[in-house]
């Protein structure tokens, strides 16, 4: 009798964008400065909001009553310091990690809430990923059911052996288990580290305090007994 083949548990993996793979602390820093307000200050606030429960856009309020994010961004292109990231806003394990999960032959994508200019910021980036999902660009955003869905169906794999990576327990952690997927908590930059529910946590396949390690374990995690 022929055994039956192995089926990994997690076949694909998806990642957040914004403090997942891209470090958005100079990202603030150059809207401090535009605002003009001190870095330590600005950054000091936004871990207030946050553990208030309020949203970045809280905090550009906050400094700027009637603040248009829409209107701060232009005025920023045409000053010549657009909003947005670069290669030097890539965290330095982001590539290695994403090149070692594909060299294991899984189904590596991004996808996150982001702006449509993001769409060229990161494919400029030319990392070793199979697809890029902007939540503007799909038109839905996390914690939305419909975009995880949007991720399973891209990778042709059931929820269950889709694993998603991200810092938020809002945006990433809770959404990702009740769709049905596996999820990996990232401890770190502002939302990962201020963010608790124990619960949560515990639900999760992995959780990381950096991304060197996931190849790794996932290659054990997927490793029949």
């Amino acid at each position: 009798m022929i055994a039956p083949a192995h089926v990994r548990p997690v076949q694909a993996v998806f990642f957040d964008i914004g403090e997942t793979l891209i470090n958005e602390g100079e990202i603030y820093g150059r809207w401090a400065d535009w605002l003009g307000v001190p870095r330590h200050t600005f950054l000091t606030k936004l871990g207030a909001v946050l553990a208030g429960g309020g949203t970045y856009m809280d905090l550009f309020e906050h400094f700027k009553p009637g603040f248009d994010l829409a209107e701060e961004e232009k005025k920023r292109a045409e000053a010549g310091v657009p909003n947005g990231f670069g290669p030097e806003d890539l965290y330095p394990d982001a590539r290695p990690c994403l090149a070692g999960l594909r060299a294991q032959g899984l189904f590596v994508g991004v996808a996150g809430n982001q702006p449509v200019d993001a769409e060229e910021q990161f494919t400029a980036l030319d990392l070793p990923t199979d697809v890029l999902g902007i939540s503007e660009v799909w038109g839905v955003e996390k914690p939305a059911r419909e975009f995880f869905e949007r991720c399973a169906q891209l990778a042709d794999v059931l929820p269950e052996h889709v694993l998603y990576v991200g810092d938020r327990i809002d945006n990433d952690l809770r959404p990702a288990l009740a769709f049905g997927m596996r999820a990996a908590f990232l401890r770190r930059g502002p939302w990962g580290h201020i963010q608790q529910d124990d619960d949560a946590v515990a639900q999760a396949t992995f959780v990381l305090d950096e991304l060197a390690s996931l190849p790794d374990r996932v290659a054990a995690y997927n490793s029949p007994e």
